[in-house]
């Protein structure tokens, strides 16, 4: 066990080559303990699973942090673990980060479009459903996330944070203005993950309606905040057409236009583009107001009315996305 975590430690940081041989072994472990750094990270990747619900489970692991886990077909990554909300074992495996308000699909915008409205490719960027990775788990709060987790994990809930942009991680719960996690085991019923729930309703333009109220909504526990409080992140106006209590996925306005997440809340209106994140990459009417990872957040910015502006509290933190 000990020369697989070793072997393991010196391919994950690139170190060495799969070999055989026993003197390449004795080698491998002599290099990685003269090191320092290198000590420090084998200690860590002797903690080593597909989740960190598993490392918690495995090895009587406590406390939060970055650690290192391993897809079912051997990719190593690195990733945040909260192992103490409501028991701890939750994986991080992305976040939404708007890095321009006013930037509508535009360099940036992963969870939209980065190619501007487009009718042509309605999905946009399709994040929410591909294999694609990006950025890391110490930036999350500095830039977009997406780990291989997010498709990887078999997963029964999640659990959503709010962090003010360009936190340190070791400061994230702490900092939170919202803070809530799922106890319906509702992925079970969607293929495991988010990966395959939005594989199943796409986050692209004219795949659904809205008719008074529309996605696939889920209860939530607060860790931080309540259900006044996650009315009060949003618009004045955009609290007619929402109850709050709920995490809800693939909302769509009243243009056919989707929304992909629908934080803290369940849509009974047909304007979530207020007050939910990503989407695709049309928006027929309004893309300068609604395209973008954030979408209508913020419309003050060109001529809209400030009834519907989200708090700046809420346009100005990441949201973090968890599995276990």
């Amino acid at each position: 066990m000990l020369r697989e975590s070793v072997l393991l430690s010196c391919l994950a940081l690139g170190l060495c080559a799969v070999s055989d041989s026993v003197t390449d072994w004795n080698t491998t472990t002599q290099e990685l303990h003269k090191n320092l750094n290198l000590k420090r990270y084998h200690s860590k990747m002797r903690k080593v699973g597909q989740s960190c619900k598993e490392i918690q489970e495995t090895f009587k692991v406590k406390e939060d942090g970055i650690y290192f886990l391993i897809t079912e077909s051997g990719v190593v990554y690195q990733t945040f673990c909260d192992m103490t909300t409501d028991g701890g074992g939750w994986t991080l495996v992305a976040s939404v980060h708007e890095n321009d308000i006013l930037g509508k699909c535009t360099q940036g915008d992963r969870w939209s479009s980065q190619n501007g409205d487009n009718p042509e490719k309605p999905e946009g960027d399709q994040s929410w459903a591909n294999r694609v990775t990006f950025g890391t788990a110490e930036a999350a709060t500095d830039d977009d996330y997406k780990n291989p987790g997010y498709y990887d994990i078999q997963a029964r809930d999640v659990s959503v944070w709010h962090v003010p942009n360009n936190e340190e991680s070791g400061l994230w719960s702490n900092s939170s203005i919202l803070r809530y996690h799922t106890e319906t085991h509702f992925l079970k019923t969607y293929g495991g993950n988010l990966y395959h729930l939005f594989k199943r309703h796409p986050v692209k333009h004219g795949m659904a309606e809205c008719k008074g109220g529309s996605g696939i909504p889920v209860p939530v526990v607060y860790d931080k905040g309540d259900e006044k409080s996650t009315g009060q992140l949003y618009g004045p106006a955009a609290r007619a057409e929402f109850d709050a209590g709920f995490i809800t996925f693939r909302a769509v306005n009243s243009e056919k236009a989707p929304l992909a997440i629908c934080s803290g809340i369940k849509p009974t209106g047909c304007n979530p583009q207020y007050y939910c994140i990503g989407g695709g990459g049309y928006y027929p009417i309004g893309a300068l107001v609604a395209c973008g990872d954030f979408n209508a957040f913020d419309w003050t910015i060109f001529g809209g009315a400030g009834e519907h502006k989200a708090s700046q509290k809420m346009i100005d933190a990441t949201m973090l996305l968890f599995y276990r």
